[in-house]
């Protein structure tokens, strides 16, 4: 799982780590969609997950490539 967040002005998306905190403009995503996760042409992505969620995301199978 992960919290995705983004800045539209420097189309820029983030995962992070399951955030705790409830927040209106961040997106928990299970770890289906965090691992099919996609940006829009001339985004980007960058995931500051840490390792241990990194490597769980690789065993499921998913890629975080932009496209």
């Amino acid at each position: 799982m992960a919290t995705l967040s983004y800045q539209y002005a420097r189309s820029l998306v983030w995962l992070d780590d399951l955030s705790a905190e409830r927040d209106p403009h961040n997106y928990d995503l299970c770890e289906r969609h965090t691992g099919r996760l996609s940006v829009p042409n001339g985004w980007r992505l960058e995931d500051r997950r840490s390792r241990r969620q990194l490597v769980a995301a690789a065993s499921v199978g998913g890629s975080l490539l932009a496209g």
